[in-house]
């Protein structure tokens, strides 16, 4: 038997500004056949469970290739090609016994609002309709019901942070062999009811996602169920199958049970609608908390500035604030790859005068900042726990560190790196144990790495392309391509 394993990850947020290209593809990760093995092969990602079942199954991978790039602005129409005829040619070439897929879910290009649906369906339309594909997803795909037209079995995450990525693979790849070996292919069901769930309250671990996700568990316990999932969806892209999901897999000639559980768990989900919300503070109230409080270190969550949904990472507004208040103690990242450009040149122990930040006005205007340079790195590092993102091998390109007086720390990137690994700081020689205070821009990925160390979590209303509660920010989301009505953009939605 030869299972072909490839994967192509994107989450695109509509309302940056930008595109995301073949350089961004090539910074994070661009693989091709048997360059993908010693990158992925031992990550706590998808494609690590699928090699790993594989391997322990006595099957051989077939590897076509690896396309993953950071969270940012729609995915250019050439990148997005190369990437579709290249797993199209090799798979026609190998024409292997089976296909896993890992894709994200929310990625989109201008021709394409669900790119994920238009990859799978080529590669349908490549292999023909008699060789099955498993496919897996992101916890915030926005999946559309035909993407169940092309793949025979659908598996997403089921944590937020994105910990069981592995797992999600593995069992994808355990759906697809049981169905080679038994000759019989399982079916798959979406069902969308009308809504989409605020980025803070798909938090796994809280309630009622982790109350929803108990359920799921429960009905996948049911004859002829394979898998369950229950998806949160991605709010910020302009797209049309924008919003929560549920999929259920079940045993071939069972679609009337795998609607029957479907209904059931997003029956579940509406009725929960209303308490998907998680309070946050204004900046000046979080500033003042974060200085008062005991309990250290404090994490500012710079919601409206999350890297990992797609913004640059270079908004200023937290940043100033604390300044502003007089605090002290302070660790922040920023993208800006001038200033660094400018550390590196100067050199250890130099002063130096940069300006920060502005790329994104809604996330505040340039700052500048007057400092002494600490260190200079390559911003590489190694992850060896299951992390949010599940990489293994992280690079924020040449990294200084700043710092800025009143013990405050600035850390400077010229690759927007999420916060979802503290070898993010360690590798730089910093402890964030030690700081009082550490602006974090991201959303609730970053908690598996930062939440064991933090004394106090503020999550910030900071306005951006990713801001916590779109609805209160109509000038930043301008839907026009999403179903109306939803909730709670729409509190009058019904279902």
């Amino acid at each position: 038997m030869r299972i072909a394993v490839a994967g192509c990850l994107h989450e695109s947020n509509t309302f940056v500004g930008t595109w995301t290209n073949r350089r961004c593809f090539i910074e994070g990760s661009l693989c091709w056949g048997e360059e993908l093995i010693p990158v992925w092969g031992q990550a706590h990602h998808e494609m690590g469970g699928f090699l790993t079942a594989l391997l322990q199954e006595g099957v051989d991978p077939i590897p076509i290739g690896m396309a993953w790039a950071t969270p940012g602005g729609p995915v250019t129409d050439d990148i997005f090609d190369e990437v579709c005829d290249r797993f199209c040619t090799t798979l026609r070439r190998h024409q292997p016994d089976g296909i896993l897929l890992a894709l994200h879910g929310a990625m989109v290009t201008p021709q394409f609002p669900s790119a994920d649906t238009e990859l799978l369906a080529r590669i349908r339309a490549a292999v023909g309709g008699d060789i099955p594909i498993a496919v897996t997803l992101d916890f915030h795909a926005n999946v559309p019901p035909e993407m169940a037209r092309y793949a025979d079995a659908i598996v997403a995450y089921q944590t937020y942070p994105h910990v069981d990525q592995w797992q999600c693979g593995y069992k994808a790849a355990q759906l697809l062999l049981h169905s080679l070996r038994q000759n019989r292919r399982p079916v798959t069901v979406v069902i969308k009811p009308p809504l989409f769930i605020p980025i803070l309250a798909q938090e796994t671990q809280q309630a009622p996602m982790s109350e929803l996700l108990r359920l799921a568990r429960q009905l996948e316990q049911r004859p002829g169920v394979l898998a369950v999932s229950l998806v949160a969806g991605f709010p910020y892209a302009d797209v049309p199958a924008m919003g929560a999901a549920v999929v259920v897999v079940a045993q071939s000639e069972q679609q009337a049970v795998a609607a029957e559980v479907a209904e059931e768990l997003a029956a579940a989900l509406w009725s929960e609608r209303q308490r998907l919300y998680v309070p946050t503070c204004t900046i000046p109230e979080a500033v003042q908390q974060a200085c008062a409080a005991p309990n250290t270190p404090v994490l500012l969550v710079d919601v409206g500035d999350n890297i990992g949904g797609g913004t640059a990472g270079d908004g200023t507004r937290l940043l100033e604030e604390l300044l502003s208040q007089g605090a002290k103690g302070c660790l922040a990242i920023l993208w800006a790859p001038e200033a660094v450009a400018a550390a590196c040149q100067k050199g250890v122990g130099a002063s130096l005068t940069v300006t920060v930040g502005g790329t994104d006005p809604r996330q505040g205007w340039p700052l500048t900042l007057h400092g002494v340079v600490r260190t200079v790195h390559d911003g590489r590092w190694i992850e060896t726990e299951p992390r949010h993102g599940g990489r293994r091998f992280h690079d924020q390109g040449p990294t200084a560190v700043l710092d800025i007086g009143n013990d405050n720390v600035l850390v400077l990137n010229t690759l927007r790196t999420p916060p979802f690994s503290l070898g993010q700081l360690t590798s730089l020689g910093l402890d964030p144990r030690q700081s009082r205070i550490i602006v974090v821009k991201a959303a609730v990925a970053y908690k598996a790495a930062y939440a064991p160390i933090a004394g106090t979590i503020l999550p910030v209303d900071t306005p951006g392309p990713t801001a916590a509660q779109p609805h209160r920010w109509p000038e930043h989301f301008g839907y026009s391509r999403i179903p109306r009505p939803l909730y709670p953009l729409d509190g009058q939605a019904v279902w």
